[in-house]
């Protein structure tokens, strides 16, 4: 599979590096575009467009390192920081407005209660999207598991 372009959304876990690379692959056959995307959320209480200093400076950090994971590829790489109220509608307006081909998310290993759980942001993506979407969940053992699960597809 080749794509002429990609969104990638990342917020900073490990399995974003591994979202980026995918991308990477899929798009540089075609010499393709490759959308880096990270969003701060903004809770309602404050002006969507309020100056958040740390939120900022860790949004470009992780950009940083994500077009540096990227350059190896040789891809036409684009990132961003957005701000928005949600995340996922966030990332389903940028897909919409750059017509990507496909949306890649790496997600980490997370439990909530017991049980797997890819929050809101991904089943919302699924949902919405008016493309192909692509999630890459990190291992379980990755993330401090202690290896003692059984995991099967």
């Amino acid at each position: 599979m080749s794509l002429s372009s990609v969104l990638v959304a990342v917020s900073g876990d490990k399995a974003d590096d591994e979202a980026v690379q995918l991308a990477c692959e899929l798009v540089k056959s075609r010499k393709g575009n490759l959308y880096i995307l990270y969003v701060i959320e903004i809770e309602r209480g404050f002006p969507i467009d309020a100056e958040i200093a740390p939120a900022t400076a860790r949004g470009e950090e992780i950009l940083k390192h994500m077009e540096g994971i990227a350059k190896p590829y040789k891809c036409l790489t684009e990132a961003e920081l957005i701000q928005a109220r949600d995340i996922g509608s966030a990332v389903v307006q940028e897909a919409v407005d750059r017509e990507v081909d496909t949306i890649i998310l790496g997600i980490p290993y997370k439990e909530r209660y017991g049980s797997f759980s890819m929050g809101d942001t991904v089943p919302y993506l699924l949902k919405n999207a008016p493309c192909r979407v692509i999630v890459s969940r990190d291992s379980v053992i990755s993330n401090g598991s202690n290896g003692l699960r059984d995991v099967s597809l």
